[in-house]
Parts: structure tokens; sequence; C-alpha cells
């Protein structure tokens, strides 16, 4: 990932704590959460950390990632800018603990007293399983991947307290490795995932299904509110059988789960402003993930929405080359009714190696790093299918050529932007971008997606989006982090497989 990776991670961190209270008057288990202020290079770590969990991965990785409920289902998660952390207990007497809860994955791990052999394991609480009385070992190994690396361990047995609840004989994993300096630094101790049994590596029970099996909870329902103000003294909210009518207005609009594994849904277009991008017209898979903080989509769209707001990024060479080279021919295939997905293949760029179209060769300035740098997906490839969308969103719209082909370069310009730093000044000009769930939109304001971060002291502007493809059939998909539940009070309802979504207040 580059020899200034320690020197971002040394920057990450700061500390975070939580308050537990049980009102018994309502039935409602809340945990208030705390969170950190963010910090530029958190950002940039994280962005980077994804990146690489994409190359390490390469295809095969990512296949897994989509099709298997195995451990390469978080495969790209890092943790790296995580903001919201809770607290909760394990053992008897408890043991306590800083976690993420976190939507995105299914499995509870924390460092166990076990592990020796990795630095991570000495800067945060260990579970020591001869101070409980309950404890019950299990001994199976188990290890789980994340984008910033692998924690491994062996499965464990006790009871695990959450607010005043006791959860029974959970199985949870002993971390004796953890594998990245993501994890040295970290100021949460562990991750307790609220995904679906599925995704859980090893298939073990997670903790909300326990909470359920075991009575614990008047609904089967949990759900989040998260503060996006910095100074604030509670940053947020779970709250465990319920909602909490305070942290939103209106009533929650409702959409069905459609795969069950994270939480996910179908998602229909996104505008910027009032403008279509045309990309989920047809629809698009999206996940409502609570461990990610930014919102990652298509490059395409997220491309097109940081041209829109100015946020300054790295050209991508590949394509200002494919729309110098190729822009005129592609124009002229669409415009004689070549279908999209077969033009950059017409044109001889991509060829089909019976899995994928991929590049056929052609000579570039980044050619020789695409092993390195671009082992899921082929550059020169993905530059012209990219090129190809937005010429074909913009024909719909009747612009001229010129005009396209001088709109598409300047999209060229802000691909794989690794910050979008935008001029805090200019947020009021910028933008909304809107959402549509269930035909309903869900409008986001600059002020809502541009994050303010800080810089040493100064205070630094940047986008809220990042770019993150996914291939057919599972995409394009769409991850709606912090961002996003911070403006829409989100509840997870397991009883009736699906997520509503409220102006949070």
């Amino acid at each position: 990932m580059g020899c200034n990776f320690l020197a971002i991670v040394l920057c990450l961190w700061a500390a975070t704590s939580l308050s537990l209270l049980l009102l018994p008057a309502d039935g409602l288990v809340r945990i208030g959460l705390k969170k950190r202020q963010q910090d530029l290079v958190s950002i940039k770590a994280a962005r980077a950390a994804t990146w690489e969990g994409f190359r390490r991965s390469g295809n095969a990785g990512l296949n897994n990632l989509l099709n298997s409920g195995g451990e390469d289902i978080v495969l790209l998660k890092n943790y790296l800018d995580a903001q919201y952390y809770g607290e909760i207990g394990i053992g008897s007497p408890p043991q306590t603990f800083t976690v993420i809860f976190d939507t995105g994955s299914s499995n509870l791990w924390v460092p166990s007293a076990k592990c020796v052999f990795s630095v991570a394991c000495y800067f945060h609480s260990k579970f020591k399983a001869s101070r409980s009385s309950t404890y019950r070992s299990i001994g199976e190994d188990i290890s789980i991947t994340y984008g910033s690396g692998t924690v491994s361990g062996i499965l464990s047995q006790d009871n695990v307290k959450i607010g005043d609840l006791i959860v029974k004989d959970q199985v949870f994993m002993e971390a004796t490795r953890e594998g990245s300096l993501t994890f040295v630094l970290a100021k949460f101790d562990g991750i307790l995932g609220l995904g679906f049994q599925n995704i859980s590596v090893g298939n073990v029970v997670p903790v909300w299904y326990n909470m359920m099996q075991q009575g614990l909870v008047g609904q089967k329902v949990f759900s989040f509110w998260l503060s996006r103000n910095a100074d604030a003294k509670v940053g947020g909210e779970i709250v465990f059988g319920g909602v909490d009518k305070a942290h939103y207005k209106g009533k929650h609009f409702y959409v069905p789960v459609t795969q069950e594994g994270y939480w996910q849904f179908q998602m229909g277009d996104i505008l910027i402003g009032n403008d279509s991008t045309g990309v989920c017209g047809s629809g698009c898979a999206a996940i409502a993930d609570s461990g990610t903080s930014l919102i990652a989509g298509p490059t395409s769209v997220v491309t097109e929405i940081n041209q829109a707001i100015g946020a300054e990024g790295i050209a991508s060479i590949e394509c200002r080359q494919i729309v110098t080279q190729y822009g005129d021919q592609i124009w002229e295939l669409l415009i004689a009714g070549v279908r999209p997905d077969k033009v950059c293949s017409q044109i001889g760029i991509c060829v089909f190696n019976g899995t994928q179209y991929v590049s056929s060769g052609i000579e570039s300035v980044l050619e020789k790093k695409r092993d390195e740098e671009l082992t899921y997906r082929d550059a020169a490839c993905s530059a012209c299918e990219l090129a190809v969308l937005w010429i074909k969103i913009q024909l719909k719209k009747g612009r001229a050529k010129d005009k396209i082909l001088d709109y598409v370069t300047k999209l060229c310009d802000n691909i794989a932007s690794p910050v979008g730093q935008v001029d805090c000044n200019d947020i009021g000009k910028m933008p909304n971008v809107t959402f549509t769930i269930g035909g309903q939109p869900f409008t986001l304001t600059p002020e809502q997606y541009i994050l303010k971060v800080k810089e040493g002291v100064a205070n630094v502007c940047i986008s809220g989006f990042m770019a993150f493809d996914v291939p057919a059939p599972r995409g394009p998909l769409w991850i709606l982090g912090d961002v996003f539940m911070g403006a829409y009070h989100t509840v997870f309802d397991f009883g009736n497989r699906q997520v509503g979504f409220a102006p949070a207040t």
C-alpha cells in the first residue's frame, strides 16, 4: 500500500466512550454512542485500504465476496475511518470491550488473553477466560479477512452483556492474531456484527439472533440514530427492540430486504440536482451499512457527483486516452444503435476471456503496472466502459458531440479521486444528491454529504462519496454508510425483513 501507510495509520483514532442505560418503561435497550472526530489522514487511509482490498483479492477474491457466505463477504471492510463505538461486556463478571456495531458483518470477536504474538493485542482489552465462571471452550479455529488484514482465533462461548441485557451462551471469536496496523492503533477492541447469519464466518449464530431467540427484546427490530454534530456530547444511539421517537420525524418508509446477508434492498435512480445519472433507472442493489463511514457506489456516478461539486481528483490517464483516441468511434457506434455493452469490444479495446471483458492489449503508460494496481479489473477496458456509459447518458439529453466529449474528458479528471477535496466556501453552491428508494426520494444536501474534517488545526471539506465497483450480477451496488444513515434514522426490521428510513432529528 506504500511506504507512507505506517505514517498514515499512526495518526488515526481518537478516544471514544459509551454510556448505557435501560428504560424499563418502554422496554427498549438504548446504547448511547460517542464518536471521534474524523481527520483527513483517516479518510485517505480508509480509501487506500479499500483499494488495497480489491488489489490483493483479485478476481477470485471478489467473486468469493459476491457469491459465498464465507469469510470473504467482509473482505473489503477496513474500519480505518469508523467513527461510532459502543461498549459490551463478556463473561461473568463482565469484562468490558469497546466494539463497532456493524450491520455489514455478522460475527462477534474481541482480543484474547491467548494473543501473544500480535502487537495489536497489547494495545487493547483482552478476554481472560479464567476469570469468567460461565466460560466454555469450543476451540475451533476461525479466520475473518478484512480489507486491512486478517483476524484469526478460536471459538469460545460465554455470556454477553449489552446494556442491562444478558445474552447467554453466545459463541464468539477470541482473536489470537490480528494481522494489521489498523487493529494496533484502533480505539475499538473488536466488532459486533448485526448482519444475517448466512454471512457469519463459521455459521456462528449472531448476537442479535440470540437476543431474539432468548426473548430479550419485545420487537425483532433494532434502529440507529447517528448524530452528525461533531460537538454533541452524545454521538448516536442504537436501540434494540424498537425505535426512539425522539430521533426522527414523520414516518419511516420501508423497503423489503431483497437478499439476506447484508441488509440489502433495491434502489432506483440517483439524481444530481434535478438531473438523472441514468445508471440505476432499472434498479441497483444497495445496503445500509453502519460499519462504513462514507457512501460508496459505482465509479461512473461517483465521478459525476465529484465533478458536479468540484471535488479535486487525480486525472485518469487511461480514461482521457480512451476519449481522445476513440471518442468519435464510440459516438458513431452508439448513434448507429450498437448495444453499449458491445461498443468497447467492437472497437478492439475489450475482449471476452470467458468470464468478463478485459483489455485487448492497448499500450499505455499504466499497462506495465496493470497487474499490480488493477488485478480485479482491467484499466483500459474499464475506462472505455465508463466513457461509453457517460456518452450514452449525455446522448439521451440531446447534447452535441463536441460538448459531450469535452464533458466526458472532464469526468475523467475526477476518476480515482483519493480524497475528493472541495472548497468549503462553495458548499452553498453545490447541488443536492437524491437517492430513489422504493420510488421515494431521499435527498442529501451539501451540508449532509460534505464532511468537515481536521488537517492539523485547519478544517478541510471533502466529498462523502467514494468509488466502489461491483460487477454484475450482484452489482451495481451502493453502500449507504454513516453519511446517509446520519441524515436518515434507520430501522432494521428483522421480523418483517425490511429496512426503514425517516429524516433524523
